[in-house]
């Protein structure tokens, strides 16, 4: 494998996940009262400001990958319509499927169903499927979001600068932490790291599915 085809997960997932960008002619809106008149920033430039510190790196990587990408794009070896939604219909089939049926298996396992075996979790229990399945959904949307990045930037447009960009980053950071949480079970703050760990997991599907419709608007707009 290539040495230039690796960042630091954390830098990969802030950009994850497809971050496309919602294009705007201005940078700023104008308030107006009786007073005076003030820019307020709109969500784009508070995007950028936020990935400031790590957009030209995650940039340089990835315009390693875009030329291929453009390439099969002009030679029409791509259709249009896959470089453009293909990335957004891979990362909701990962969500739609493995993220709720994972979720779905967290509460049950919170409401004492843990030791059960059923059709979607393949001969293991629920308890030791459930991590398996929402691992393999995190480990998608690291992935899914550099191809995200790649398909944007390949489009002519900029990278981590939209809502998109955002809610990416958040699920990122909420995934990341629900996989450290399980790792206080067996401590003394066991019980309160499992309420957390349900809690914060149902927070995290919302997240995801905002998410989701950030995409989709993104999507629309160009």
């Amino acid at each position: 494998m290539r040495s230039t085809s690796i960042l630091p997960t954390l830098i990969i997932g802030l950009g994850c996940s497809d971050a496309f960008v919602v294009p705007s002619a201005r940078s700023s809106i104008l308030i107006r009262n009786d007073k005076n008149v003030r820019a307020v920033p709109t969500s784009s430039s508070l995007s950028t400001s936020v990935f400031d510190g790590i957009k030209e790196p995650v940039q340089s990587y990835v315009d390693i990958w875009t030329p291929m990408f453009r390439q099969a794009s002009e030679s029409g070896l791509v259709p249009d319509f896959l470089l453009h939604w293909g990335h957004g219909a891979a990362m909701a089939s990962v969500l739609l499927s493995m993220g709720v049926i994972g979720a779905y298996m967290g509460w049950q396992i919170r409401l004492g169903n843990g030791e059960d075996v059923t059709p979607l979790t393949l001969g293991d229990t629920i308890r030791v499927a459930h991590p398996k399945i929402i691992g393999g959904a995190f480990f998608f949307f690291l992935l899914g979001g550099q191809g995200g990045l790649v398909l944007l930037d390949a489009q002519g447009k900029g990278i981590l600068e939209s809502p998109h960009a955002m809610t990416a980053a958040l699920s990122v950071a909420l995934l990341a932490t629900q996989a450290l949480l399980p790792k206080l079970f067996a401590t003394e703050n066991g019980a309160l790291a499992r309420n957390v760990h349900a809690y914060l997991g149902t927070a995290t599907m919302a997240v995801l599915f905002a998410h989701l419709a950030t995409g989709v608007n993104l999507g629309l707009s160009f």
